[in-house]
C-alpha cells in the first residue's frame, strides 16, 4: 500500500487522483446550484467517491452532510428536507427504495454500486437509472478543475439522533485555514495518526456516516495515509488485511473486539498482527474483559476514547490505565477539561456522580441546524454536556455511571429511544410503550420495548412489521414484551426506571 493510496476490492484510487476528482465535482456542485453554507447529501457506503465529494464540499465552502444508508425512506427524507439538500450523492442500489422521498428540486447524483460493496451486501445493481438521475461520471465529465482559493470550511454536518424524535445537524462555524490546521491536528492526535502519516496503513471498518468513522477516514487520507476499504465487517477478514497489508493504525467498536475474539484459536494463529501500533476504539462501552483479552493478543496498542459529534475526542484510555484503572473512560488530552456538576449546576467533588461537563479550547463552536434553542440547553459557562453522568477519581480519571437522557448505544451507534417511541405511537392498537437499553455481550446494549396494549392479538412480529415502514432496521427492538399497563410515575409518565433495572441486576455498569 502506497502512502495516500485508497484500496476498496480490486481497486486503488491515488491522492491526486482524488483531488482532479473532487476538483471536477466541486465544478459540477457548483453548476448544480450548491453554494457557500448549502448541503451536499451524501448516501454511500465506505467508496472513492465518499472522499472525493467530501473534499469537493470544503472547495466551495459547502457542508458535506452524510446520511446513513440504513434509514428507511421516511428517516432519510427528513435529513434531506431538514438540511435543505441541494444535491444527493447515491450508490445506485440504494436508490429505488428512497426515491420516491427525495424532495423536488434536489439533484440527484448515482455512483455506481463496486462488486465488492455489492457482494458484501448482496445488493441487485440496476442495469440503469430513472429519468432525471445523474451517472456520477457523467456528472463531474468534461468539468473543468475548480481552482478558485476555498472558502473557510464548513466541515462535515453529521445528524446526531434527536431526544425528541428527530435527528439533529451539527452544523459547525466556518474554519479558516487556522483553524481549520488546529482542528485537523486535535482529531489526528486523538486517533493516534501522525502529522505526517505517509508511513501509516489503515483498515476502514466502520460506515462514514458516523461521525467517528468519518473524521478518522478523512482525517486519515488528508494526512497522507493508505486506507483499505473493508466492504463490510467480517472479523476473520479483518485479520487477513492486517496480515497482507501490514496495518499499523485502526478505528474500531468493542463489538467487533468480541467478533474478533470469538474467532477460533487455530484461525487467529493463522495472522501476523504485529504491525499494529495503534488500534483506537470507543463509541461504546467495551466489556474489561474483552479489552484485557484484546491487549494480551495484540500488545498494548489497544487505546479508547470518549467524546462526541458535538465535544470531539475528550479523553484518552492508555493501554496501562485500561488495566490499571478497570472500568475508566480515560484522563482529558490536551487542555480539555471536563466538570461533574450536580442538579444545581455545582461542581462535586472526586468520587461524586454527576452530569459530565466538557470544555475544548479552540473548539470550533456549532449549532445544531434549526435549533439554536437545543445548542444552549446544553452550555454552562462554555462546559457542554453530552447526557452522560459520571465521576472523576483522584487521578482526574473519568467512570460513566449512567446517561442522564434515554441514548443507547448499540454496536457503537446511538439509538434515541424517542424515536422508536414515536413510531411506535401510531401503530393500531398500541396504547403506550417505553423503550430502553438492555445488557448486551454483542452489542453492550440492545432495545426493549414494552407496549401497553390495546389490542391484546398484537404480538412481537406484528411490532417488528410495523416498525420496518418507520424506523432502520438496527432500530428494532430486540426484546418485546406486552402489558395491560406499565408502572407510571405521580406525573402519569412511565416509570422507565422500574422497567429497566431488572435487566441490569447484577451487572457492574448501567450503560
Amino acid at each position: 500500500m502506497q502512502p495516500g493510496t485508497i484500496i476498496s476490492g480490486d481497486r486503488t484510487s491515488t491522492a491526486e487522483e482524488r483531488l482532479d476528482n473532487a476538483m471536477r465535482v466541486a465544478r459540477a456542485l457548483n453548476d448544480a446550484g450548491v453554494g457557500t453554507d448549502d448541503c451536499v447529501a451524501i448516501y454511500l457506503r465506505n467508496d472513492f467517491p465518499f472522499f472525493e465529494t467530501s473534499a469537493a464540499c470544503t472547495l466551495l465552502g459547502a457542508y458535506a452532510t452524510p446520511i446513513n444508508w440504513h434509514y428507511t425512506a421516511e428517516e432519510a427524507s427528513f435529513i434531506l428536507r431538514d438540511c435543505d439538500a441541494k444535491v444527493l450523492v447515491i450508490h445506485s442500489d440504494l436508490l429505488k427504495p428512497i426515491l420516491g422521498a427525495v424532495p423536488d428540486g434536489v439533484t440527484i447524483v448515482a455512483v455506481p454500486t463496486p462488486p465488492e460493496i455489492a457482494a458484501a451486501y448482496g445488493a441487485t445493481v440496476p442495469d440503469g437509472l430513472p429519468d432525471g438521475v445523474i451517472a456520477y461520471d457523467d456528472f463531474k465529465a468534461d468539468k473543468d478543475p475548480w481552482t478558485d482559493a476555498p472558502p473557510a470550511s464548513r466541515g462535515t454536518m453529521i445528524y446526531t439522533s434527536g431526544t425528541t424524535g428527530n435527528p439533529k445537524g451539527v452544523r459547525r462555524e466556518p474554519m479558516d485555514e487556522e483553524a481549520q490546521a488546529r482542528q485537523a491536528m486535535q482529531i489526528q492526535d486523538g486517533f493516534g495518526i501522525p502529522v505526517d502519516a505517509s508511513g501509516v496503513r489503515t483498515v476502514m471498518t466502520g460506515p462514514m456516516y458516523h461521525s467517528a468513522p468519518n473524521a478518522y477516514g478523512l482525517g486519515a487520507a488528508r494526512a497522507g495515509a493508505a486506507i483499505y476499504l473493508e466492504a463490510r465487517f467480517d472479523a476473520e477478514e479483518l485479520l487477513q488485511i492486517i496480515d497482507e497489508h501490514r496495518i499499523t493504525h485502526m478505528h474500531v467498536v468493542p463489538t467487533m473486539f468480541v467478533r474478533l475474539l470469538r474467532l477460533p484459536d487455530d484461525v487467529k494463529a493463522k495472522y501476523d498482527t504485529s504491525s499494529l501500533q495503534y488500534v483506537i476504539h470507543g463509541a461504546a462501552p467495551c466489556p474489561p474483559e474483552a479489552k484485557r483479552q484484546m491487549i494480551d493478543w495484540w500488545g498494548p496498542v489497544i487505546y479508547e476514547y470518549y467524546g462526541s459529534t458535538e465535544n470531539g475526542i475528550v479523553t484518552i484510555v492508555t493501554p496501562d490505565m485500561a488495566i490499571n484503572k478497570t472500568g475508566t473512560v480515560g484522563k482529558p488530552i490536551a487542555e480539555n477539561q471536563i466538570r461533574i456538576l450536580d442538579d444545581d449546576k455545582k461542581d462535586l467533588p472526586p468520587g461524586e456522580i454527576g452530569e459530565v461537563y466538557i470544555w475544548r479550547p479552540h473548539r470550533t463552536d456549532f449549532t445544531y441546524h434549526k435549533r439554536d434553542a437545543a445548542r444552549r440547553e446544553m452550555d454552562v459557562d462554555g462546559f457542554l454536556t453530552n447526557g452522560d453522568m459520571g465521576w472523576l477519581d483522584e487521578d482526574g480519571c473519568l467512570f460513566l455511571a449512567d446517561r442522564k437522557n434515554d441514548m443507547v448505544i448499540s454496536g457503537g451507534v446511538n439509538i434515541y429511544p424517542a424515536e422508536i417511541e414515536k413510531a411506535l405511537a401510531g401503530m393500531p392498537g398500541v396504547k403506550d410503550c417505553a423503550v430502553f437499553g438492555i445488557p448486551n455481550a454483542e452489542f453492550g446494549e440492545a432495545l426493549a420495548a414494552h407496549i401497553e396494549v390495546a389490542d391484546p392479538s398484537i404480538g412481537p412480529e406484528d411490532v417488528k412489521r410495523y416498525l420496518s415502514d418507520h424506523v432502520a432496521k438496527y432500530k428494532i427492538p430486540r426484546e418485546i414484551v406486552f402489558a395491560d399497563s406499565l408502572p407510571r410515575e405521580d406525573s402519569g409518565k412511565i416509570f422507565k426506571r422500574k422497567l429497566r433495572e431488572p435487566y441490569w441486576a447484577g451487572m457492574p455498569r448501567r450503560i
